[in-house]
């Protein structure tokens, strides 16, 4: 039973979760996959289209013939650790492919470790297997090698990611996604739906929408209706919704038709969640990022999405010490999550990335100020949600089951994403409980970030 806050970046997926055990003489591809749920999804992709060759896969780096490393390069600490696994698996196996976010500066990758097998850019899945089958030929045994019919997953069985675009159609000065993803490019309604609808015929409880921007999804393809499934975001959700499962959706920007979802929380029809990217609340310091500047009309978007949905929880992250904060446009954030009251934030002290524009922005935040104004900010984030938490005692709620281990089961509320949001903890009577079982406590205690509860 583990605590929150989490020592972790507010982006990042959750550890990855292998499972197989390989038949003898099967070849074995590790893999380690950092970064953000997205590219977790590609781990996933890449590991389907292994195991369907043949290939076992392993966490374990002594143990694979060859390892896969998918990297993250969205901030220059996250290069940085990305360095050091491909360091780390070239030491431990000395057959390594690169690909991700990263690997689209190959140069980069390639100056510090050159004797890599192979380097590939992000979703460039025929490429990574094309240096798997150099490294180690495939040994497909048809009358063994069974594929799940969902595919690899790395996350716990109940719950799955389900990616609906790649790219961004955004311009952000502190980001470099879309020179390493490329604009938007949304998925055809109708096979994200049957994505989904395999996913949950195969058990899976939670369905957790992620993309770039998910606000976006259809616009690069006119919304197109294939099959019965028209590409937009509002049509999207009211079909996933129809599955049974959880949906909850991730990196909402606010844009007005947003309003044409709050119905369906208030329906039941999808969770009462949004994950909402505001980053910041001052007009000078959004403008400076190259983002909307509304943060007042954002108010009055939050205002009204509470109207209709009074149970809604809203999520975000933000970035403190971005280049010419002033303490005003800082204390201004601030008195913005007075107002905003935002159930589940995180915060990014803002770092250079090589390549994006923010670097050439004059007045450059001092890290000991960086430092101070994260601490002040999260200090004020988490008085706002123990407040919010301590509301909840008495409530009776459905939880969903995520681990059991021998002081309590682990569960999240509709309120809860994995590893970036609270727990509820059941301390008594949990010994029946199973992961994915979706039960029904009353909250007994709260504290600032989780909650325990007892079986109703």
């Amino acid at each position: 039973m583990t605590t929150n806050p989490p020592n972790l970046r507010p982006d990042l997926a959750p550890t990855p979760r292998f499972d197989q055990k390989p038949r003898e003489g099967q070849p074995t591809v590790g893999m380690v996959s950092l970064g953000c749920p997205k590219a977790l999804v590609d781990s996933e992709r890449i590991l389907t289209r292994l195991r369907a060759e043949g290939y076992s896969i392993s966490p374990d780096y002594s143990g694979a013939d060859a390892v896969i490393v998918n990297t993250c390069g969205f901030l220059d600490s996250a290069k940085a650790e990305s360095l050091e696994a491909i360091g780390e698996a070239l030491n431990e196996n000395g057959k390594v492919i690169v690909t991700g976010c990263l690997g689209a500066e190959e140069d980069y990758i390639r100056g510090t470790h050159p004797s890599v097998l192979a380097v590939t850019g992000p979703h460039q899945y025929e490429q990574v297997l094309d240096a798997v089958h150099g490294a180690v030929p495939p040994s497909p045994d048809p009358f063994v090698d069974l594929m799940p019919a969902s595919g690899v997953k790395l996350t716990p069985r109940h719950y799955s990611y389900l990616k609906i675009s790649e790219g961004c159609n955004h311009k952000c000065k502190f980001c470099i996604i879309p020179e390493m993803r490329g604009r938007l490019a949304s998925r055809p309604a109708h096979a994200v739906v049957r994505e989904a609808e395999k996913l949950v015929e195969n058990g899976v409880k939670e369905l957790l929408v992620i993309s770039q921007d998910t606000s976006a999804y259809g616009v690069d393809i006119k919304h197109e209706t294939t099959k019965g499934h028209r590409a937009h975001i509002s049509d999207l959700a009211r079909d996933l919704g129809s599955l049974g499962a959880w949906v909850r959706l991730h990196y909402v920007y606010p844009y007005p038709h947003v309003r044409q979802l709050i119905p369906l929380m208030a329906e039941g029809l999808i969770l009462p969640y949004l994950d909402i990217p505001f980053q910041h609340a001052h007009p000078d310091t959004l403008k400076r990022m190259a983002r909307p500047a509304a943060a007042a009309k954002t108010l009055d978007e939050i205002a009204a999405w509470r109207a209709d949905c009074p149970d809604i929880t809203l999520r975000s992250t933000f970035i403190v010490g971005y280049p010419g904060e002033t303490e005003e446009e800082f204390q201004t954030l601030l008195d913005w999550m007075d107002e905003a009251q935002l159930d589940r934030v995180g915060c990014f002290q803002y770092e250079n990335v090589d390549g994006a524009r923010s670097n050439d922005l004059p007045d450059h935040v001092p890290a000991e100020v960086k430092q101070e104004r994260w601490d002040r900010f999260m200090e004020k984030a988490q008085a706002i949600s123990e407040a919010k938490l301590a509301a909840k005692v008495g409530q009776t709620m459905q939880v969903l089951v995520d681990e059991i281990d021998e002081d309590a089961a682990t569960c999240r509320t509709m309120a809860d994403a994995p590893e970036i949001d609270g727990n509820l903890f059941i301390d008594e009577g949990f010994e029946t409980l199973s992961p994915g079982d979706l039960v029904t406590v009353e909250v007994d205690e709260a504290s600032e970030y989780d909650l325990w509860g007892k079986l109703t």
